[in-house]
């Protein structure tokens, strides 16, 4: 079983107040500084996937989610399933 500390909670949203463009966030790794403003605009945004990364992979977990807001940016589809099972080796059991 992983403990809180060895994932890492995201959300992929769709502005919707400011540019339109897709974002991530990636909540336990907010400090104090930002995590309100982060967290705000997360909520009042347009939800299109989320879900957790271990903390140990997270750089490969991340290239992949950045690639698929890239892909969301460019106007392109991204198949939430398909997103999740290539994210699947990076997800705490």
């Amino acid at each position: 079983m992983a403990l809180a500390t060895d994932r890492i909670m995201f959300e992929i949203y769709r502005e919707t107040a400011y540019s339109g463009r897709y974002r991530v966030v990636y909540f336990t790794e907010l400090n104090d500084h930002n995590r309100d403003t982060e967290i705000n605009r997360a909520l009042a945004g347009e939800h299109f996937f989320d879900g957790f990364i271990q903390s140990f992979r997270k750089d490969e977990a991340k290239k992949i989610i950045d690639a698929a807001v890239a892909q969301l940016n460019e106007g392109k589809p991204v198949d939430p399933k398909a997103l999740a099972e290539a994210l699947a080796p990076y997800t705490p059991a």
